[in-house]
């Protein structure tokens, strides 16, 4: 795993600073701390820094093909680039190296832009052919690898793998989206195509950009997951040898590698499937927590025990959040998934032992794992027995009566379900997966903020990928929403962002996009069966991982905030959420605030995801200030 940076003047050939370049590509060295490089030429500059997996000794990038001078910088990896080589090799291509950035390299003169429909991986790259005066811009299928840009008023573009490349640009304006912040308090992160700043853009998953110099550049999508309205239940020997080939395909690797295994059901699968493809003992890698509650690290070691994995437990203090001040650096704009510390945690303990490490991630989403979409289906069956001109007044008035009763028993928590009972299908998903509710945003937001939004909501970001898939069930359209804003925005930003911080790649077989396509398009009841998510999966993996690992109750990966916010951390926690950078922002009320902290802590009311997103919030701003943004 790497990371690039660049700098593309779009309208003539002014020259590239150079050292500006370095500076740019240096800010991303905990993505690749093995070696560094540049090219610049009139006009265009790239920057890459390699994190070395795949053909050591002669992988160095900026990569250049000699005879037409098409120079790539490249983050991820091409899985299927032994079979390119050989498809290439006799097409006339000779190789100089047996690494996948040589193939695109090849790739591009033989395709061009439709080079992107050959690769099988996690890829984000930038490509620059003189020969046309073109640069190109892509990304992965499912967006597992990240790419950002900005346009700058004197007609430089520049680009990096994380936002702290670009903020290295003196030129780039530094203006907060006030939509993105909406965003980031509805969803709990930014979702693409916005960033935190106005100027930058996220490329998309699935997207590519072609930018001829002196002409307008070209967006495409070359790649959404097919919605087929699959009608054949999938057999389970066929998910196993699916998910055996994308294991396998994944295992090539010239360093030491291994996998998470936190004691689910998507981890377990894909060690599963590593143990009967590789003769040396599995490396596993979990993590624990002493509280029995919030820890998954006994089934774990019984699928450690099964397998002869080579297998290390750490044990992490429930109140160990040390990495809250630094998250901000390591995201660089708000993000508030607080499983993103024991992803760093684990992420750090599996890189004293391997470079490239496995995941399971995906599976919740393409098979339907989370609890949510059988509640509501659930739930829907209930407001289908009404008329629909009933559903609002009637749910709604009652949503209105019913109190806010965090402390009682789960069956007397209603509020939440009648609420949904009151809206559309849409607004019902959003309901499902907000992580502040829109009373308590309109409590925190100063009025003048809130007047800036001009009624923008962060249901917007949702809905184009809910209307693209109209035509699917339910089921599907609901997990379709989530593959195209919660995986690439949420889930993968958070494991790319926690294993790069520790100089570490990480695969998800799961997420191979033909596993992937096949696995969505699975009729509903082989993905949910009498409440039972990811069905088609545990049933094809009976044979190998237990009853009890299965079927269990779906387990989150997240820190008990709520805890730890009323005693470990309840000064600090006060003091930034009371702070001047956060309440002088123009964003935040205080005083709303101020009552938000007092009700969590004296135990009126569970607050702890809520005040997370503004102790986030003001990482961000204080991260942010570094940079030389006024205050």
């Amino acid at each position: 795993m790497c990371g690039l940076a660049g700098i593309f003047d779009t309208t003539g050939k002014r020259s590239v600073d150079r050292e500006l370049l370095r500076r740019m590509t240096d800010a991303l060295t905990h993505r690749g701390p093995d070696g560094s490089g540049l090219h610049v030429e009139p006009g265009l500059g790239l920057g890459h820094r390699r994190l070395s997996i795949i053909d050591i000794e002669q992988g160095a990038q900026p990569m250049v093909e000699p005879d037409s001078g098409v120079v790539v910088s490249f983050n991820g990896e091409i899985y299927n680039f032994p079979a390119l080589i050989e498809q290439l090799s006799a097409k006339g291509y000779r190789f100089q190296t047996r690494c996948d950035t040589e193939v695109i390299l090849h790739a591009w003169r033989e395709w061009g832009p439709d080079c992107l429909d050959h690769f099988d991986g996690m890829f984000a790259f930038a490509l620059w052919d003189p020969r046309e005066e073109t640069l190109f811009l892509a990304r992965d299928r499912f967006g597992k690898k990240p790419l950002y840009y900005a346009t700058l008023g004197n007609g430089l573009l520049i680009f990096g793998s994380e936002l702290k490349a670009l903020m290295h640009h003196p030129d780039l304006p530094r203006d907060i989206d006030p939509q993105a912040v909406e965003d980031y308090f509805s969803l709990g992160y930014i979702p693409d195509p916005k960033s935190i700043y106005k100027a930058v853009r996220k490329l998309p998953a699935g997207q590519c950009i072609l930018w001829q110099r002196g002409s307008t550049p070209k967006h495409r999508t070359y790649w959404v997951i097919p919605l087929t309205g699959g009608s054949e239940a999938g057999r389970p020997d066929d998910l196993v040898a699916r998910l055996r080939d994308a294991t396998a395909e994944r295992l090539i690797s010239d360093v030491p590698l291994g996998a998470f295994l936190s004691g689910g059901v998507d981890s377990g699968s894909v060690v599963s499937q590593m143990a009967g493809l590789i003769s040396s003992p599995v490396k596993t890698f979990t993590i624990g927590y002493d509280d029995a509650e919030e820890d998954e690290s006994d089934l774990a070691q019984i699928v450690a025990k099964r397998y002869g994995t080579d297998h290390t437990l750490k044990k992490v203090d429930p109140d160990d959040f040390d990495l809250v001040t630094h998250l901000a650096a390591i995201y660089d704009e708000p993000f508030g998934d607080s499983s993103a510390m024991p992803t760093f945690r684990v992420s750090e303990l599996a890189r004293q032992s391997v470079t490239v490490a496995l995941s399971g991630d995906g599976g919740d989403e393409l098979l339907a794992g989370y609890a949510r979409y059988h509640g509501y289906l659930r739930l829907r069956q209930v407001r289908n027995r009404f008329p629909d001109w009933l559903h609002k007044p009637l749910f709604g008035t009652i949503a209105a009566l019913y109190p806010k009763a965090d402390w009682a028993p789960r069956r007397l928590r209603g509020k939440s379900s009648f609420q949904q009972l009151a809206l559309s299908d849409l607004e019902a998903h959003f309901h499902t997966v907000s992580a502040m509710s829109s009373d308590i945003k309109q409590r925190i937001y100063a009025g003048d903020f809130y007047r800036t939004l001009g009624g923008y909501r962060g249901i917007e970001a949702q809905r184009p990928h809910w209307d693209r898939a109209k035509d699917a069930d339910l089921l599907t359209r609901m997990q379709y929403t989530d593959i195209k804003t919660w995986l690439p925005s949420d889930i993968l930003t958070k494991v790319d962002r926690a294993s790069m911080a520790n100089s570490l790649e990480v695969r998800s077989p799961l997420l191979d996009h033909r596993l992937g396509a096949w696995a969505l398009n699975l009729p509903p009841s082989s993905k949910l069966q009498n409440g039972v998510g990811k069905a088609a999966l545990k049933k094809a993996m009976e044979p190998y991982l237990p009853n009890d690992l299965l079927y269990r109750t779906k387990q989150g990966f997240a820190p008990p905030l709520d805890n730890w916010m009323r005693h470990g951390a309840k000064d600090f926690v006060h003091d930034a959420l009371t702070s001047d950078r956060l309440l002088n922002s123009g964003f935040i009320d205080a005083q709303e605030v101020s009552n938000l902290v007092n009700m969590h802590q004296s135990g009126r009311r569970k607050l702890g995801r809520e005040l997370w997103l503004l102790l986030m919030f003001h990482g961000f701003l204080e991260h942010d200030a570094t940079y030389g943004r006024a205050s």
